[in-house]
């Protein structure tokens, strides 16, 4: 009887999570980080109004909080939606 041998099929490569992530890690916008600096630093400054008593200080500096925070979220949903396009534009078959 003659010997048969039986190839096996290689399992369709998979995207590493790290292959994914250096392919992004370039695109970041600086503008985020800033914001979150200043989302913190202004929630700090009305933390210590309050505690202070001065309560319309900190009611204001809880106000600009929340309109630094809704900017930073549009700035990361905004680059998110710009550079997800482009990244998708680029992208080359494997």
């Amino acid at each position: 009887m003659g010997e048969t041998t039986a190839t096996v099929a290689e399992p369709p490569r998979q995207l590493d999570d790290l292959d994914l992530f250096e392919s992004k890690k370039p695109i970041k916008n600086p503008l985020v980080p800033v914001g979150a600096l200043l989302t913190a630093g202004v929630l700090t400054a009305g933390l210590v109004s309050f505690r202070q008593g001065n309560s319309h200080l900190g009611q204001k500096l809880m106000r600009a909080r929340v309109v630094v925070q809704g900017a930073t979220v549009a700035l990361m949903v905004g680059s998110a939606y710009y550079y997800g396009e482009s990244f998708k534009r680029s992208e080359k078959p494997v």
